[in-house]
């Protein structure tokens, strides 16, 4: 099996389902070839629980040269019963950091704490809390790779410096330090030095026998590969607020159909990469209420009251969304940043719509008849027809009027209109005594 790029839900059900069903279809051992940045707590620890359950024993490997087993790679490579590298490799940088390009919560100028302590005043709590919290993350993050290492017997005195320091190792200085077990030019030479090794599994210890074994490999299934990439925080985000955009101008302009279709595949898409994701629920709401105040005012503009408070729970919603400390899943800064731009350029553009739309003469209706001058057809007293936008109206007048004579309409009851003469004039222009 390959592990090459970010460890997530996707990659996470690809070695699980396989490490799962290995044993069943007659496999002895597995191989994880491994290169990766990292990834995403929970998806990591699903994978090292399945490993370590495993009925075979599990070698990852990090290959080719060139490759890395940084971040969670770190975790799985001291999970596995096997963990064995390339010439030209390297691993550890395991401190557990926000995808979304935080700060360090723990981190605090010096000078400004020399400042503090020289004011007499304590931290605010909201610092408090989030030291706290990050003291927490990296203690649990250090206990859950001492464990590992405890486990299969490895080096446990440099996982400190690869959690809280952030250290990474090349394959020679792993395996000197007992890291790592061994470096292997290729998978075939790995097969061949762990021949007749012991390793730990949960029935009991096994002597690995690989002289006659040959490697078969599983690639993963477009599926997979689909869910590895739309499970990513950034890339589901997007797609949601791409589907709900595209409903809204299908709603805006029926009948269209694409942006129907196209915000539909993506609003499914996102529910689909939404559900093995750990969502922030009470920030689902405010993402939902700020795009439905959105709409709102695009419908029945509040010039802005609406709008503002739209974006602003939109934005409080995205941040929120992923940003679960004990999980490191959360929206790039970046992308939140300019999220809300457009969706402000949007906003400012249906507003500029709504006020001009405003204060446009009205075109069409019964307001339009008002103040418009018509042409009597035929003298009449009290009521009688008149010619008006091209049409023939019956009208009311308390005064006679006479054929071609112009009136004005200062009110519309029903299909009767009622007007008033405009002193003197015809339709010709011939004035009258």
């Amino acid at each position: 099996m390959v592990l090459d790029g970010s460890v997530n839900p996707g990659t996470a059900h690809y070695l699980v389902s396989n490490i799962q069903s290995a044993p069943e279809e007659g496999y002895d051992l597995i191989i994880i070839q491994m290169n990766t940045p990292g990834g995403l707590d929970l998806a990591m620890r699903d994978i090292i629980r399945e490993i370590l359950a495993s009925k075979i024993p599990v070698a990852t490997y990090v290959f080719p040269p060139g490759s890395r087993a940084a971040s969670a790679g770190t975790y799985i490579l001291y999970a596995s019963h096997i963990s064995s590298m390339a010439p030209a490799t390297n691993l550890g940088a395991a401190t557990p950091v926000s995808i979304g390009g935080m700060p360090n919560p723990g981190s605090e100028d010096k000078e400004g704490d020399k400042e503090k302590q020289g004011a007499k005043k304590s931290p605010p709590a909201t610092d408090s809390n989030q030291n706290a919290m990050h003291k927490k993350i990296i203690n649990d993050a250090e206990a859950y790779l001492r464990g590992l290492a405890a486990y299969h017997g490895r080096n446990i005195d440099w996982v400190k410096n690869a959690v809280r320091e952030g250290e990474s190792l090349t394959s020679k200085e792993a395996l000197e330090i007992g890291v790592i077990d061994l470096i292997a030019e290729s998978p075939q030479q790995l097969l061949r030095d762990i021949h007749n090794r012991s390793v730990r599994l949960p029935s009991g210890k096994v002597t690995l026998d690989t002289a006659d074994m040959s490697i078969v490999e599983v690639e993963p299934t477009w599926q997979m590969k689909l869910l590895s990439i739309i499970s990513d925080p950034n890339i589901a985000y997007i797609l949601l607020l791409v589907g709900i955009y595209g409903l809204i101008f299908e709603g805006y302009n029926p009948g269209t159909m694409v942006p129907g279709v196209i915000g539909a595949i993506c609003l499914l898409l996102a529910f689909y990469a939404l559900q093995i994701l750990p969502i922030n629920y009470v920030a689902a709401g405010l993402l939902v209420l700020g795009i439905a105040l959105l709409v709102v005012e695009a419908f029945a503009p509040s010039f802005g009251i609406l709008g503002v408070g739209g974006i602003i729970a939109f934005l409080f919603g995205s941040f929120m969304l992923f940003n679960e400390p004990e999980t490191g899943v959360a929206i790039a800064i970046p992308i939140l940043v300019g999220v809300t731009i457009i969706s402000v350029i949007l906003l400012s553009f249906v507003l500029t719509l709504a006020i001009q739309a405003k204060q446009q003469p009205v075109v069409s209706g019964r307001e339009e008849l008002l103040q418009e001058v018509g042409v009597v057809q035929h003298d009449f007293s009290g009521e009688g027809w008149i010619h008006i936008c091209g049409e023939r109206w019956k009208a009311h007048c308390d005064t006679p009027l006479h054929a071609g004579q112009q009136v004005k309409v200062v009110a519309v009851t029903d299909l009767e209109l009622t007007v008033v003469p405009i002193s003197g004039e015809s339709s010709s222009g011939d004035t009258f005594s």
